[in-house]
């Protein structure tokens, strides 16, 4: 195990100002909300801005196929401000699990897109969804494919450019890249419009197919689990600013002549939620730190591991709490609809059923650290 350092680095706050900066100036509070109004609005232009203009894309793309070879550290960052601004962008569902997975099976010609921006990629995870029937079928020798069948609720599925469809497990796996023009998409209204859903069906579309077997089934796995890293780190964003817009409330409101933050009560309250989001940021930096040594092959896959699943389970749950607490220490403001908590609280539960539930992510914790039923 090597030592872990927590504290962030010059070019991680650097990344970060960048990263703040374009998402105060583009996507407030104000502007997000309107995606509730207008279920169509174009976000299109904040994506490029993202992953063009700071090139954002290119992050997890090692350099040998056109990236800047930087690791989850960095990533994490950006999806931490993501959580701060609740920001509607693909970063999690391109520039990560796409970009994590095409890197994997050693697809250059799509991370390459995947890196410059000039592509956005969505994936239909139909191997770790029994409930959902979608078949690949490969044909001749093996390079092309046709896909047919309905995946239901993929992240940001409608206005994807590529589709990367994963079926089958271990040596059975396989993944495979299916054009936008050969695919059809049907949005609809999701509890948190910041990250749209859509049914996305397949009526024998060509495919290509960039990986199988084993190698196909660990860039799956690798995908997964920097996903979890990722997705806690933004959920430890949203935690966060839910926090501090509610410690900024409670100082400024008063009643009974005197700021509500000075009650015992409410203190009492937001020491303990301090707490538990100051525990969320310690245990999300370090999976992020532990993911970069891995990559890096400095770490083991099963510590990496370990690590995604405690951040990701407990970001989770706190990111919930948090927004929770948030809308209800403002009162009777946290229920209208020109104080931005509702969009925390919607994206906290929205971010608690991708990639496993709390729940299920701490079942599969549990035998490694060798905690029986």
């Amino acid at each position: 195990m090597t030592d872990i350092d927590l504290l962030p680095s010059e070019v991680e706050e650097d990344l970060r100002s960048s990263v703040r900066k374009l998402f105060t100036d583009r996507s407030d509070a104000e502007s997000v909300a309107k995606l509730y109004d207008d279920p169509h609005t174009d976000t299109s232009g904040l994506d490029r801005a993202w992953a063009q203009e700071l090139g954002l894309a290119a992050l997890l793309v090692p350099e040998d196929l056109g990236g800047a070879g930087a690791s989850a550290a960095e990533a994490a960052v950006v999806a931490e401000e993501i959580g701060r601004a609740v920001a509607p962008v693909r970063f999690l569902s391109s520039g990560v699990l796409a970009t994590t997975l095409a890197v994997g099976v050693r697809a250059g010609d799509l991370a390459g897109r995947l890196a410059a921006g000039e592509s956005f990629a969505a994936i239909a995870f139909t191997a770790s969804s029994p409930q959902i029937r979608a078949e690949l079928t490969v044909d001749g020798d093996g390079d092309s494919a046709t896909v047919s069948g309905t995946v239901a609720g993929v992240m940001d599925g409608a206005g994807a450019d590529e589709y990367l469809v994963v079926t089958g497990t271990g040596s059975d796996t396989v993944v495979a890249l299916v054009a936008a023009e050969h695919v059809r998409t049907e949005a609809f209204l999701s509890f948190d419009q910041t990250r749209r859903l859509a049914d996305v069906t397949f009526e024998s579309a060509p495919a290509t197919v960039l990986g199988r077997g084993e190698q196909a089934a660990q860039a799956v796995r690798t995908a997964e689990i920097l996903g979890r890293i990722i997705l806690a780190a933004e959920q430890y964003g949203v935690a966060q600013r839910a926090f501090d817009l509610t410690l900024e409330y409670i100082k400024g409101r008063r009643q009974f002549g005197r700021a509500i933050g000075s009650y015992q009560a409410i203190k009492h309250r937001m020491a303990d939620l301090w707490l538990e989001v100051s525990q969320t940021g310690a245990a999300t930096i370090y999976a992020a730190r532990v993911a970069a040594a891995w990559q890096a092959g400095e770490q083991t896959e099963d510590e990496v591991e370990l690590c995604s699943l405690v951040a990701g389970s407990y970001a989770s749950t706190t990111a919930v709490h948090a927004a929770e607490e948030a809308v209800q220490l403002h009162g009777g403001n946290g229920m209208t609809w020109e104080y931005p908590l509702h969009l925390y609280l919607k994206r906290a539960k929205a971010d608690e059923l991708i990639l496993g539930h709390a729940a299920a992510q701490r079942r599969a914790l549990a035998p490694l650290i060798d905690l029986t039923a």
